[in-house]
């Protein structure tokens, strides 16, 4: 035995449902009953969990990618201040006016080829990447572990 059931729904709502049924060529109710049975059915909120654990998975990946790109640029920054500060010698104080303006010029130097690189897409981890599969498959390459 059915029960009916009369109810309102808004205009956008009700055209997207004769739309549905009329593609599939089945009654509206049945669309309906069908779609508040997988509403209320108990299982409903375990594919709602499943799914809601998979995006959580995907954004843990995508953290700890993130993490490692980071970890990998600060350990590039700090090894290279560190080279830069041992080799460096100071300069006298009648050579830092000409050692700042080169000093300048290097840097916009440097700002406009960091520009290109990023116009370009290609990063640092990618090209680290690139660059040891490359090396790995290279046949003299030798295993440093040796």
């Amino acid at each position: 035995m059915r029960t009916k059931h009369t109810f309102r729904l808004p205009p956008e709502l009700a055209g997207q449902l004769a739309d549905y049924a009329d593609r599939k060529r089945v009654p509206q109710a049945l669309v309906v009953e069908t779609a508040l049975s997988s509403y209320l059915s108990p299982d409903s909120s375990e594919r709602m969990e499943a799914a809601l654990g998979r995006r959580l998975d995907r954004l843990t990946r995508q953290a700890e990618r993130l993490e490692r790109h980071v970890t990998v640029s600060n350990e590039a920054l700090a090894l290279f201040v560190r080279f830069w500060l041992t080799v460096t010698p100071p300069l006298p104080d009648t050579a830092q006016p000409a050692a700042q303006a080169k000093g300048r010029e290097r840097y916009e130097g440097f700002v406009e080829a960091l520009g290109r690189r990023l116009a370009k897409g290609q990063t640092l981890a990618e090209e680290i990447s690139q660059d040891v599969t490359h090396k790995d498959k290279t046949p003299d390459h030798k295993d440093d572990s040796s």
